[in-house]
Parts: structure tokens; C-alpha cells; sequence
């Protein structure tokens, strides 16, 4: 009975966790195109590109972010269409393209993680800074169990 007991509450658990993801990743979707006119995956290839020092092979983003190359050429079209980046071939094989932020694209983009830090925060200001810090450490053990049993 008590496995039975675990396993609901591990049931339950997963879906509160998505259902609060889907709730901030709605929401953020909103004040992204609302202050930005850029859509959640700009955002996120931007931040990619910045992580990765401003250039990214296009296949590497395309797994940085769980998407096809399909995907992430729709994406880049139109942040390379507003200035935000840009494509170049690799001479020695002109089929692997490299992304670039461009310099409007790092500005924009370090305006727009300093509001996406400030959105997080917003929204998870009703949560005491000690339940938020238990909750962050109680996240980190989940990956690494996960991790654990997975890879």
C-alpha cells in the first residue's frame, strides 16, 4: 500500500511541476513579445548563442535547445531578418552554418535576460527566500537522481 501511496504522490508531484512550467512559460511567451516583439525560442537561441561566447554551429543549437535543424532555421530567419544575428557557411564545409549574435543582438539580448531575470523573480516573489532556497536544493537533487537512473 505504501508503494501505491509513493507512486501517486510521485504521479501528482510531475504534474504540479508541469503544470507550473506551462504556467511561467505562458506567461513569460506574453512579456517577451509584449516588450520585445520576440518570441520564447529567440529568446532562448540568443541565450544559447551568449552562453556559447556569441557563435554556435546551427546543429549545435539545434541540440542545445531539443529541436530540428528545421526548427531552429525558421528562428534564426527572423533574428537575422531584425539584425539580431547572423549566418555564415564554414569555408572548409559551406553546408555546417555558424550563428552569430550581432552587436544590436548582444544589447538586445542583455536587455532582455536582465526583464527575463526580473519577470522570474516577480513571480516568485510570494515564496520566502529560505522556501525558495530548500525548493532550489530540493530540484537540484531531483536532476541528480534522475541523472542517476537514467544515464
Amino acid at each position: 500500500m505504501d508503494e501505491l501511496m509513493d507512486s501517486e504522490l510521485a504521479l501528482k508531484t510531475w504534474f504540479r511541476m508541469l503544470s507550473n512550467t506551462a504556467l511561467i512559460e505562458q506567461e513569460l511567451r506574453t512579456l517577451f513579445v509584449r516588450e520585445f516583439n520576440v518570441t520564447l525560442p529567440q529568446f532562448d537561441l540568443m541565450a544559447a548563442l551568449h552562453h556559447a561566447g556569441g557563435s554556435e554551429k546551427m546543429s549545435a543549437l539545434s541540440k542545445w535547445m531539443k529541436v530540428s535543424n528545421g526548427n531552429i532555421t525558421g528562428v534564426v530567419d527572423r533574428l537575422e531578418r531584425d539584425g539580431l544575428v547572423e549566418r555564415q557557411a564554414l569555408p572548409e564545409d559551406r553546408r555546417v552554418k555558424i550563428i552569430s549574435l550581432t552587436d544590436a543582438g548582444a544589447e538586445v539580448f542583455g536587455r532582455m535576460a536582465q526583464r527575463h531575470k526580473e519577470w522570474i523573480s516577480s513571480l516568485l516573489e510570494e515564496i520566502g527566500e529560505g522556501d525558495l532556497e530548500q525548493l532550489h536544493l530540493q530540484l537540484v537533487q531531483l536532476s541528480k537522481t534522475i541523472k542517476r537512473k537514467i544515464l
